[in-house]
């Protein structure tokens, strides 16, 4: 027989650390202050006996003495150790405190990762802050008074131990009182929980359908939508309400109803405490001392009913985060590659937008060298805004692979690549801040840079004519800019520095002569740099600024060569075909009836 520590233990060991999801490594990590705070609530719950102490030696020893002096130094010593349990629960308090915020710093990021994935592998439709709120909410339960009742309910045997040294029926009336006020909050537990984990979903995607909502304001008010929108909403609202309603009505029923059992059986103590007193089998003091251990046993109890919606909202929070953590696990960390030169292939890449079931493109097969200008055309879905998704490793191969400088681009760390990137969606967004912090990708402004970025995109007059020039702050749907404006301003963000790879998705869709003549110089200037752009367009007055050109029909590849070679098998295919030979009918044949 082995130790039980030999390799065997620790491979095992190492194994359940893997199989931790980060919330419980979180919780495993501050193990030793939460032992700290469960060692101070062991003097706490001690110090909790200096009242029936006190009340004792009232009873039985300064009042048949009637010294004075040993009343006075009773009372001292009892306030010196009540201020000393009020240190410690502070300590206690602020033990937590820290623990909380420690907790929140360890997943903060991790959080903050999750939730910016499932908005990008969902293209927003997932955009959500539940998960970040969700530990927020789990940090203030933390710090609240509903946890120091689970710190202090495994002192309540103890109490009731104390109970059976002054009489057994002392003893005996608090366990039955325990018992009652046990069963009323694992009562409350049933006809609660479900009703406010409900109320909760509801809430949840309510809320998030809102803030949809509230981002689309404008086709909203424009079309008269306000009424419906608002009438879908009170509807879930309401079902909120009804359901928060009826467990906040029945936990608050069992509340009262607790709360008379245990001040019920505080007198009820103490009537049993008379009794015996009178048949001499215990003291007046232990009478008093009885009733108000009873009430500090049963505190934790009652102090966990009343806080039974704060708990159940924590467990459920607690679980969601679990849940979530164990789903989408951290990334790993990558060996740094080379500087990409911008040479990408496509291997019989499938790509399928993530959750869908249907790949949108097929087995696409190409190669782009280093410094080519490519246009990307084809009908409306196509499949032009996922190729270039997969590009740029947004949205990763479900079969095959898309590679740039020959590694897999999804498996690139994004912010050593990003550099080398520059992206211009068809839906251009800027951020909450300057125009300088939005070209240089709110980074270290190199105003230099930054600059050279603007001029590249025919955009620094522009931004000199704003009242504060590069320092002019815009909202996240830029603010008075127009929609040519954003769009010139995206594209001197995606030229900032010195990317290697620049993919245009319809970056001339609201631009005017001016603004294409711009993006077709900045599209020359890059060529000079031997920067590799790929442009996804449905107008044509820009195709003239590429060197190849790539047709996609319903996710297949169906031309890539050359501009002029793409374009005239395109206009040679738009041919109209020959009309038909046209043959004379034969003569019809008539008959006649002749009566």
């Amino acid at each position: 027989m082995g130790s039980g520590c030999g390799p065997r233990y620790f491979e095992s060991m190492k194994l359940k650390n893997k199989l931790k999801s980060d919330l419980e490594d979180a919780l495993f990590q501050c193990r030793h202050s939460f032992i700290s705070a469960a060692i101070f609530s062991l003097f706490i719950n001690l110090l909790m006996l200096v009242p029936v102490v006190y009340m004792l030696q009232l009873y039985d020893r300064v009042i048949p003495s009637g010294s004075m002096s040993t009343l006075l130094m009773l009372t001292l010593i009892t306030m010196f150790l009540f201020a000393t349990m009020g240190g410690l629960e502070w300590v206690r308090s602020q033990i937590l405190v820290k623990v909380s915020t420690r907790i929140e710093c360890l997943l903060n990021e991790r959080l903050f990762g999750i939730a910016f994935k499932q908005s990008l592998y969902s293209g927003g439709q997932k955009a959500s802050s539940q998960a970040l709120d969700d530990l927020t909410s789990l940090r203030q339960f933390m710090t609240g008074n509903g946890l120091f009742a689970f710190f202090d309910a495994p002192w309540i045997p103890i109490y009731i131990a104390v109970m059976f040294l002054f009489h057994p029926w002392v003893g005996l009336m608090a366990i039955i009182t325990a018992c009652i006020l046990t069963l009323v909050a694992i009562v409350n537990e049933k006809v609660t929980s479900g009703a406010l984990a409900e109320a909760n979903g509801v809430a949840m995607n309510n809320r998030a359908r809102l803030n949809k909502n509230l981002v689309n304001a404008e086709v909203i008010e424009s079309m008269g939508m306000l009424a419906s929108m608002r009438t879908r909403w009170q509807t879930e609202n309401h079902k909120v309400l009804q359901l928060q309603s009826r467990a906040s009505s029945n936990a608050a029923l069992l509340a009262a109803i607790s709360k008379v059992l245990r001040i019920a059986s505080q007198s009820l103590i103490l009537g049993l405490g008379a009794y015996l007193a009178i048949e001499r089998e215990i003291s007046p003091g232990s009478m008093i001392a009885g009733s108000i251990l009873l009430g500090r046993a049963l505190a934790p109890i009652d102090q966990m009913i009343a806080g039974w919606k704060g708990f159940i909202a924590a467990r459920g929070q607690y679980a969601r985060l679990n849940d979530l953590l164990s789903k989408i696990p951290a990334d790993k960390d990558r060996m740094s590659l080379p500087a990409p030169t911008g040479v990408i292939r496509a291997e019989a890449a499938v790509v399928a937008p993530p959750g869908a079931k249907a790949a949108v493109l097929k087995n696409i097969n190409f190669t782009i060298g280093s410094g080519s200008t490519v246009g990307v055309i084809g009908p409306s879905g196509a499949g032009k805004s996922t190729l270039a998704r997969a590009l740029l490793g947004i949205w990763p191969a479900a079969s095959g692979k898309i590679r740039l400088d020959g590694a897999d681009v999804f498996t690139w760390d994004r912010e050593e690549l990003g550099p080398y990137i520059g992206y211009l969606p068809q839906d251009v967004e800027l951020f909450e801040g300057s125009i300088s912090e939005n070209i240089a990708r709110f980074g270290e402004i190199d105003a230099a840079k930054v600059v050279a970025a603007s001029q590249a995109a025919d955009v620094h007059e522009m931004i000199l004519r704003l009242p504060e020039g590069y320092d002019t702050v815009i909202g996240a749907a830029g603010g008075t800019l127009s929609g040519g404006q954003r769009q010139r301003i995206g594209l001197a963000r995606a030229l900032y520095g010195e990317p290697v790879l620049v993919v245009l998705d319809e970056p001339n869709s609201n631009l005017d002569d001016v603004g294409e003549a711009a993006l077709a110089k900045a599209i020359v200037g890059l060529k000079e740099k031997q920067v590799t752009v790929i442009v996804v367009t449905h107008r044509t007055n820009i195709l003239g600024a590429m060197d190849y050109l790539m047709v996609l029909k319903e996710g297949q590849l169906v031309a890539f060569d050359t501009r002029d070679k793409v374009l005239a098998q395109l206009a040679q295919a738009q041919q109209p075909a020959p009309a038909p030979q046209q043959v004379r009918p034969a003569a019809p044949v008539v008959s006649a009836v002749v009566d």
